[in-house]
C-alpha cells in the first residue's frame, strides 16, 4: 500500500526531499504522493514534522 499525505501537510518539502523514490510533488493544496512510483518505505513520514504522511 503505498502512503497518502492528509491535510496536516503543511507544504515544507521535508517529505519530498527525503523520498528515494522521487514519489512526492507539490499539489496545490499539499505535497502528493504517486501510488505506482511508492515503494512504501516511510522515509516520507520520517521526516515530516507534521506526521502527515500515511500508510493506507
Amino acid at each position: 500500500m503505498a502512503y497518502t499525505i492528509t491535510d496536516a501537510c503543511i507544504k515544507c518539502g521535508a517529505c519530498a526531499a527525503g523520498c528515494p523514490m522521487d514519489a512526492i510533488t507539490e499539489g496545490a493544496e499539499k505535497y502528493v504522493i504517486d501510488p505506482e512510483k511508492c515503494i512504501d518505505c516511510g522515509a516520507c513520514a520520517s521526516v515530516c514534522p507534521m506526521d502527515a504522511p500515511k500508510a493506507e
